[in-house]
């Protein structure tokens, strides 16, 4: 069954419509709030720097500094993802109805994310309860979201296709961001415009959803492997299958191992810059909103550029020349000086230069190591591991200030993804991998 423009314009509105969450609840608003709450459950005021510092939570008897309750909670999550989307992937690919399962996922997000008004004073638990639900609703979301792409395009259009989603995403998340920018200049920015803001992202998100579902269709499910018991089960028998397969091509795996630290880095980078910038840098949100907005425009530029330096030099080299830089960036964050907003939003263009530019080709290498026939197979696995295996550097960067009460000391500590990420790729024999996958290597690499 060919798809037609309006069922591909519906598939983009989700891009358009969950990247409210990311971009302004994930990316600026949920990492201070969430810290500030959890300060207050901590015993800290306004008035008590020292004792804020210095102030812990006890859930379930653990022992926790209030300001690493948001990392250990995106390592939670990331976790738990981990566990249930290879079960959402498997139910996703054999059902005849991927729009429930879409608007059942996307729901769950959208109503953990009203539940957000709510979370006031001490209630620290109820937020951390509701972010993890809808960051797994997000997630599961965007596995079904993905599943239909195979079914709206041909191969050869699959990358255009693909590519537009990817972009509208941006576009919706910045136009969101932007509109929420503006309500924090008029109302000011306090914990109820915060809630408010955030609800406003579930709204965005739950709209657009309805536009999606309204215009997608379902179809029967495309020739999976029969790997026995049910669809709970066959998520993680066809999660066995992959990386017993993946042993087959031990560079291919070498590749992926390498991906896996430097993304580390770069995903934590991302979820704690928020943190960083209001606890240790003393920025407010309405200068983080304006940074994330200069990052999402830029990163577009900067995607496009190392494109254009990918054709010169290789995306092998493009793409360790891009954690050099991100290596810059680290270090500029750590000695970035607190209460300087011009040189946070410079970092935060930096930032937006390699962060496009250093996934995208990341994507492309890999394409390039998958066995022919085994594509949708492989991506799959390398979803997985792009969202659902990056949570060794929350935890490090939580530890790290649990143990120091410096966030400075915690990003610097990410600088060991990079560098050990660094010189792993750089150990990859590129040629010689893509040959033994089967596949031709390109002329520059």
């Amino acid at each position: 069954m060919e798809s037609t423009r309006r069922e591909r314009v519906g598939w983009y509105f989700y891009g358009w419509a969950d990247h409210a969450f990311y971009t302004t609840v994930t990316a600026v608003v949920i990492a201070p709030y969430l810290t500030g709450i959890a300060k207050v459950a901590a015993g800290c005021t306004a008035s008590s720097d020292d004792k804020c510092s210095d102030g812990y939570l006890h859930p379930l008897g653990l022992k926790i500094a209030a300001g690493s309750f948001y990392p250990y909670l995106v390592t939670l999550a990331v976790i738990l993802s981990v566990v249930t989307l290879p079960v959402v992937g498997a139910i996703a690919d054999r059902s005849t109805h991927k729009r429930k399962l879409l608007g059942v996922f996307a729901g769950i997000g959208v109503l953990a994310t009203f539940g957000f008004f709510f979370v006031t004073g001490d209630r620290y638990l109820l937020g951390g309860a509701l972010f993890i639900l809808a960051t797994m609703g997000l997630s599961a979301g965007a596995v079904v979201y993905n599943s239909f792409l195979p079914q709206l395009a041909a191969p050869e259009k699959r990358d255009m296709v693909s590519s537009i989603g990817w972009s509208l995403g941006y576009i919706g998340g910045g136009l969101h961001l932007a509109l929420c920018l503006a309500a924090f200049t008029v109302f000011g920015i306090s914990g109820t415009s915060t809630r408010w803001v955030m609800v406003s992202a579930g709204v965005w998100w739950g709209l657009f959803t309805v536009v999606s579902l309204v215009r997608l269709r379902d179809r029967p499910p495309i020739e999976v492997a029969e790997l026995g018991g049910n669809r709970l089960t066959a998520g993680f028998r066809q999660l066995g299958h992959t990386l017993r397969d993946l042993r087959k091509y031990p560079l291919t795996l070498f590749f992926l191992g390498a991906y896996l630290i430097y993304n580390d880095g770069i995903q934590t980078v991302i979820s704690q810059a928020s943190l960083y910038a209001t606890e240790e840098l003393g920025l407010q949100t309405g200068t983080l909103a304006t940074t994330i907005l200069v990052i999402q425009f830029v990163a577009f530029g900067g995607a496009l550029s190392l494109g254009r330096l990918a054709k010169r030099i290789g995306a092998w080299k493009t793409v360790l020349l891009s954690l050099i830089l991100w290596i810059g960036v680290v270090l500029t964050a750590f000695w970035l000086p607190a209460h300087n907003p011009a040189a946070f939003m410079l970092l935060g263009a930096a930032l937006g230069l390699v962060l496009g530019g250093s996934q995208a080709l990341s994507r492309s290498l890999f394409s390039q190591l998958i066995p022919r026939g085994k594509e949708g197979e492989y991506f799959g696995f390398y979803a997985l591991a792009d969202k659902g295996m990056s949570w060794l550097g929350p935890l490090v960067f939580g530890l790290t200030y649990q143990s120091t009460h410096s966030y400075r000391a915690g990003i610097v500590m990410l600088l060991i993804f990079f560098v050990v990420g660094f010189c792993a790729l750089l150990a990859v024999p590129m040629r010689r991998a893509i040959v033994a996958s089967g596949n031709v290597p390109p002329r520059v690499l």
